[in-house]
């Protein structure tokens, strides 16, 4: 990527009644954002045909997309018509996704039950090896995008995470700041903590890994278990401002996709914010 671009997760609030995809994009234009996540949440239900049309459409105007997997994925089930079910969501969305001309897969990996972290990690590894392995015999090019999780009970840590991504080829973070601020009780929410984490990624990753980020931010409540809801960000405790130097200062690019309640309000924010901090 040769810049960061700020976008939403969905449609924008603002766009025309009744909403779609396409409609979407176009507002994010409007709006001067540069991206739009696509939101599978329950199910990937967009066909082929309109698939080819939202891609269409992103691409003349310039608004690059990325996808987000249904939520309830889990490849540490227990259950192995659950296990397969997760696979086939995330099959899905990456190849309606490709479809649409998005390039990144976002998904939340895996619950650890009652099995250690090393289990579950094995178990991911080698679900995503064999997921990766069958997309790329169909020609799907795209890049599977693990998400930091907001809850310990998730599998997700920032660690995790950064393995996943070493160990298989086209597989690479989505840091869901507010997610690791909220799985961590409060903590990562400073300039020197933010720097500490882009540092782990180029240390463990490559310098290359932050040219091409994908990113989450928004407000975030939490207890003592973890996330508990998403916030807008001047109602929250979430520092976006020193989240946004430390990008800077590392030279990050790539996507940031708000997921606020209010969305494009907060990624205009945050997109305001960054070219203030661009202009020193």
């Amino acid at each position: 990527m040769k810049e960061l671009l700020f976008g939403t997760a969905g449609v924008p609030l603002s766009t025309p009644r009744p909403p779609s995809s396409e409609k979407g994009i176009r507002r994010i234009k409007e709006l001067g954002l540069g991206c739009m996540e696509l939101e599978f949440v329950q199910r990937v239900s967009m066909g082929e045909e309109a698939a080819r049309a939202v891609k269409s459409v992103a691409s003349s105007i310039g608004v690059v997309l990325s996808v987000h997997a249904p939520y309830y994925i889990n490849l540490n089930s227990p259950e192995k018509e659950k296990l397969e079910a997760s696979k086939n969501r995330l099959l899905a969305a990456a190849r309606v996704g490709w479809l649409c001309g998005a390039r990144n897969i976002v998904f939340h990996p895996a619950f650890y039950h009652n099995d250690s972290p090393q289990e579950v990690f094995k178990k991911v590894r080698d679900q995503l090896v064999e997921i990766r392995d069958i997309l790329k015999s169909e020609g799907v090019e795209v890049v599977l995008r693990p998400e930091t999780t907001g809850k310990p009970s998730q599998f997700g840590s920032l660690e995790e995470i950064i393995a996943l991504s070493q160990e298989i080829e086209g597989v690479a973070p989505c840091i869901d700041f507010a997610h690791l601020h909220a799985r961590t009780g409060g903590k990562l929410n400073s300039y020197g903590e933010f720097c500490s984490i882009l540092k782990l990624i180029r240390d463990e990753l490559g310098s290359e890994a932050l040219t091409d980020m994908h990113i989450h931010i928004s407000g975030i409540s939490y207890t003592a278990k973890g996330e508990r809801e998403h916030l807008n960000l001047k109602a929250s405790d979430m520092q976006y401002e020193e989240l946004l130097r430390a990008l800077l200062d590392y030279g990050v690019k790539g996507l940031i996709i708000c997921e606020s309640p209010n969305l494009e309000e907060d990624a205009l924010l945050l997109k305001d914010t960054w070219e203030r901090l661009q202009k020193g």
